[in-house]
């Protein structure tokens, strides 16, 4: 690959946490700072730093399923039962979603990528002052075992 990545590398996280430190010429910590200090005065550093978060969250989770998966190939006899089986589609899983967020911070940090300069980004860039969801997008927090009201099912019907 031409980005800094390649194929073996196991520092994802590293190598684009290098490109965001490059790109807004200051640490990671200081960047999540001045975002969380002012989320609305730099939209790229502020999508870049969300997205980070989301690439470090999914690289924990598959470290975790690499660990699972390692553990119960270590107790594994010659062949590979159904729940080992399943560890390995936990990582495979994770490491679909760790690239996918990849390539979304390598996408956010490239000022010339595909979809930023055409005639429907610009459209895109003038509604982008909405700061969330035009409806609700989770369910209301309730305690686990609790059903919802009755006024509450009501209410979600008639919003359709």
């Amino acid at each position: 690959m031409t980005d800094g990545i390649s194929d073996v590398s196991a520092d994802v996280v590293g190598v684009l946490t290098q490109r965001i430190e490059a790109r807004f010429d200051m640490g990671m910590d200081q960047l999540k700072a001045a975002v969380a200090a002012a989320p609305t005065a730099n939209r790229d550093a502020t999508d870049v730093v969300k997205w980070h978060g989301l690439l470090v969250e999914a690289q924990s989770v598959l470290e975790r399923a690499e660990d699972d998966l390692l553990a119960a190939l270590q107790t594994q006899p010659s062949e590979v039962d159904d729940p080992t089986m399943g560890f390995a589609h936990r990582v495979n899983a994770a490491v679909t979603a760790r690239d996918g967020r990849a390539m979304v911070v390598r996408w956010l940090l490239d000022p010339d990528a595909a979809g930023k300069k055409d005639l429907a980004a610009q459209r895109l860039a003038r509604l982008r002052p909405r700061t969330g969801p035009a409806v609700q997008t989770s369910a209301p927090n309730r305690p686990a075992g609790t059903a919802a009201p009755a006024s509450a099912w009501r209410s979600a019907r008639s919003a359709r």
